[in-house]
Order: C-alpha cells, then structure tokens, then sequence
C-alpha cells in the first residue's frame, strides 16, 4: 500500500488534464507547496503567478472563467477562507467556473503550526449557495475529481492535504460527484468521514470487528452538495452515526450531517469528532493523538456510543 499527498496527486493530474487549451492554473507564491510547479514546468505560457495577492488571484480566476477560461486558483486553504468577500462577489455571485483549490487543511498539516491550518474553510464555503466542495481521501480519488470537475459547471473548492494518505480504494475504482462512497457496510455504528479521516474510521472500524462491533464507513467526497439519502439510510440502519474530520466541527461535515438528521426526522445517537479550538504544532500523529482524530480515538467514541 503507497501513500501519497493528495496535493501531489492533484498536481500530478493537472497536468493531465492540462492538454485542455481552456485550463489556466493561477497561484499565489506557493507553487512548490500546491503542486503547481509541475503545471507550470509543462505549460508555463498557461500558468500565472501572482504572488502573495489572493484577493486578485481570486479576482482574476473569475474574469478568466467568465471569459471561457477553467481556471484553477491554487494557495494554502487558510489563505482563501479569509478571502471569503472576494469569493462570495467575483465567484460565486457571478456564477463563475473557477475551480478554488486549498491545500494544507486541517491540524494534519502537522509542525507548520496553527496559522496555517485551513479548520474553518468549508464552513465559510458552505454558505456560499452554488460552491460544491470536494475532499478526496486519496490518491486515486484525488486524479478522478480533478478530472470530473474538468466538465463541472459552477464555482467548486478541492480540499487537499500536505501529508500523505494511504490508498484505500483499489484501481476500478469510480468517483461520482455528490455520491456517498460506502467503504464499509455495519450494522452496530456508522462512520461518516472525509479526506483524512477517513482511512482513520477505516482503521477504527477494523479495530473493533475484534469486539464484535460492526462498523460501518461512509466517505463523504463531496461535502457539498451532501449525499442525504445515504447519510439517511445510514444512520436507520445503525441507529448509531458518528461523523470524522479534520476541521472544525461547527459549519464543517458534523454540522452538515447533523442537519441531514434533524430534517429527516432520525432519531440516532450522534456524535462529532473534528476541532473545537485552534490548532497547535506538532507531528500529524500528536496532532490527531491531541485532539481525538485518531483511529484510536475515533474507535473509543463507538464503544462510548454503544454503552
């Protein structure tokens, strides 16, 4: 089993997809980090790079799309949530076709420390009407979702990470816009995932058939628009749903679920596991240890629903 940073493996099918005259990638000053790089070494009269000036990285991503252009605007995600006006007016207001690409999320990001972890990025891009946002778990999902959103219509946010993930889907694999991937079926508690934390509830899930718990995992690629109906069908099956996220829980997949729930009448023991504070430095590995995203602790919050 390989692991791969999903932001290298955006950037590796970027330039597959780079064939397309309409794709323009755009970055501001962290080309070496985004994966960019390897665009602009293979098409560099179609990459721009505009420095440490998001606001008009973001601006001049919409005129491009609004001028038939699929732009891809790439930076830390933690510098574009605090773009969010310029987001919300040249992007999503105009209906623009920009793909917003963050990478770095989550307290995964690891000795980078607390500022340059994205934790509040898909709450502040949920609010936003017409902006799908797409979190792949790994390297083969990553290269299918750059693909899919070649053709996307509409504003669209991919969510990556710094740190590598194992694979956990084999090759045959299919990725569908808006559609729940069921990793696991499970009969006593569901793990609803995403990006990172899904090879965690995969972890957990395994660590608990020894107990005799079956659980199951749903990865949630697309945390807009949201798979109801699985999330749904889910948590009737289980009667048990716990959501896992490297974000914050309040906007982020837990609120999103816990909305699904409420609306459709469920009546399921429900827990969310993502950030409630900032984030400090550390490895990955004492990161997700401090704040109880590791599968260790994503195991303990089943038994704790079980009891």
């Amino acid at each position: 089993m390989s692991a791969t940073a999903t932001r290298q493996a955006f950037g590796e099918a970027l330039v597959k997809i780079g064939s397309d005259p309409r794709v323009v990638v755009i970055d501001g000053d962290t080309k070496n980090s985004t994966m960019t790089d390897l665009f602009a070494e293979q098409y560099p009269d179609r990459f721009v790079e505009l420095g440490i000036a998001e606001n008009n990285m973001l601006g001049v991503a919409a005129g491009l799309a609004l001028s038939g252009k699929i732009p891809w605007a790439a930076t830390f995600a933690t510098f574009i949530v605090g773009r969010l006006e310029v987001l919300r007016m040249s992007v999503a207001y105009n209906e623009a076709n920009v793909r917003i690409v963050g990478t770095h999320v989550g307290v995964g990001i690891g000795d980078d420390g607390a500022s340059q972890m994205a934790l509040e990025d898909v709450a502040a891009l949920r609010s936003l009407p017409n902006v799908a946002i797409i979190q792949p778990c790994d390297r083969l999902e990553t290269i299918q979702a750059v693909e899919y959103l070649l053709d996307h219509v509409g504003p669209a946010f991919l969510r990556l990470t710094r740190q590598k993930l194992d694979d956990v889907h084999a090759e045959g694999y299919r990725f569908v816009f808006g559609k729940a991937d069921t990793l696991r079926q499970g009969s006593d508690v569901t793990f609803v995932a995403t990006g990172s934390l899904v090879q965690e509830a995969l972890a957990a899930a395994k660590a608990l058939e020894g107990e005799r718990v079956s659980a199951g995992v749903l990865n949630i690629h697309t945390i807009k628009p949201l798979d109801a109906d699985a999330i749904l069908a889910a948590s009737r099956n289980t009667g048990r749903v716990i959501t896992a996220e490297d974000h914050n829980v309040n906007g982020g997949l837990g609120s999103a679920v816990a909305e699904v729930l409420a609306e459709g009448g469920v009546q399921a023991r429900f827990r969310r596991v993502g950030l409630r504070e900032f984030g400090e430095s550390g490895s990955q590995q004492e990161l997700y240890d401090r704040f109880g995203l590791s599968a260790t602790h994503l195991a303990d919050a089943a038994r704790a629903l079980m009891s």
